[in-house]
């Protein structure tokens, strides 16, 4: 679409489930021209998930649709004929795959120099794990967070979002932009890769470098932030909360807010190494404290102190809170057969030009004719590629 960042750049989406769909979500939101290649409805993919569903709808929107078998020769070849006029195909095969397909970057390139592949994996391309499959929950286990994740001493617990996933597809969307920005000088294309696993450990950050450079090994502290006490969450008479205190000055601030001076000079919480020591003294202190109020009260009284907490929505409440609202982060959709309904916005919000929902998922195949077509395709040849399950 004129006027969006990407909408010069055509883009083939090859991939399914997760990683790669948002991947390619955040380049069609941001203006690019995207094809979702699909099999036809005569191959069973048991990857495809529902169509009509909450996730495949939130997906997939902002792009066209075609299907095409790409295990036949004459699929291959329109594949081929596409890419010569694309910017950038994403894949999440399993390595081996791509190759037998046709679509990896060695043959793409040979095509079109200036095509970027990105290729989303659960482990990378080759190395000792290269031919496994990637999942979510394997990445978390193996990428060391759910090592951190849960209740001290109950064991390791996943996130309950597809982290892996979600990070691998928005590192994989960076990596596009990267590869764009340095086309733009070079003038040519490049093999994008990442995986699930490091996405993973990536996202980890200063607990992975605690490791690192320290030697330490973090482990699951729940609730409570493993270093800055107190941090986390807190019984109200109605509810629970998040407090957040960092630093020795916000600390004292905090003890007069909540009316219990006295902890500032208790030798078991003097300096932040301290309560981070005796963290179950401490927050049971705080909580003989807080449980006094109700969350509402809490909130306000320590926001207007500069001391941040915050009320712990579940997802109804999420999206009725005002300054969700402001953000916009619900946006809707008109579907031609669903009608409407929101699907999730952008995080990212810029002064000129703002991403934009200009469509919802596409039926399957829905663009195929008018794909071909364009493409130099006569009818005559559509009608017998629909004959034989080409398309």
């Amino acid at each position: 679409m004129v006027g969006l960042p990407l909408s010069d750049v055509k883009v083939l989406d090859l991939s399914r489930v997760r990683a790669g769909p948002t991947c390619v979500k955040q380049l069609a939101d941001w203006g690019a021209d995207v094809i979702k290649v699909e099999a036809p409805t005569n191959i069973k993919d048991p990857l495809g998930g529902a169509r009509d569903d909450y996730d495949f709808q939130n997906l997939h929107r902002n792009k066209r649709s075609m299907t095409l078998n790409l295990k036949s020769d004459k699929g291959v070849e329109i594949f081929h004929k596409l890419v010569s006029s694309s910017d950038v195909v994403v894949e999440n095969y399993r390595p081996d795959v791509k190759y037998r397909l046709k679509a990896d970057y060695e043959t793409l390139s040979r095509i079109n120099s200036k095509i970027i592949l990105v290729s989303i994996s659960g482990f990378g391309q080759d190395g000792p794990y290269g031919s496994r499959a990637g999942f979510d929950q394997i990445a978390q286990g193996m990428g060391g967070l759910m090592s951190i994740t849960g209740m001290p001493g109950q064991g390791p617990m996943r996130v309950g979002i597809p982290v892996a996933d979600l990070c691998t597809g928005m590192f994989a969307a960076q990596g596009v932009m990267l590869a764009l920005i340095e086309r733009s000088k070079s003038g040519k294309g490049q093999w994008v890769k990442t995986s699930l696993l490091e996405s993973q450990i990536q996202m980890l950050d200063f607990q992975a470098a605690r490791y690192l450079k320290d030697g330490e090994v973090p482990q699951a502290m729940g609730n409570d932030h493993p270093k800055t006490i107190p941090t986390g969450v807190f019984k109200t008479n109605n509810g629970h909360i998040n407090i957040a205190i960092s630093g020795q000055a916000m600390y004292e601030k905090f003890c007069r807010v909540i009316g219990n001076e006295k902890l500032i000079k208790d030798e078991r919480f003097v300096d932040s190494e301290s309560r981070s020591d005796n963290r179950i003294e401490m927050n049971s202190e705080i909580n003989s404290i807080i449980g006094r109020n109700t969350s509402e009260y809490w909130i306000k009284l320590l926001n207007d102190a500069g001391c941040p907490a915050g009320p712990i929505y579940s997802m109804d409440q999420v999206f009725l809170d005002p300054q969700v609202k402001h953000l916009n982060m619900a946006v809707e959709v008109d579907h031609p057969r669903l009608g409407k309904f929101n699907v999730v916005n952008q995080a990212i919000k810029m002064s000129r030009t703002d991403s934009k929902i200009r469509s919802a998922t596409p039926e399957q195949g829905e663009h195929t004719d008018n794909i071909l077509e364009s493409l130099g395709y006569k009818k005559e040849s559509i009608e017998a590629f629909h004959l034989d399950g080409i398309i």
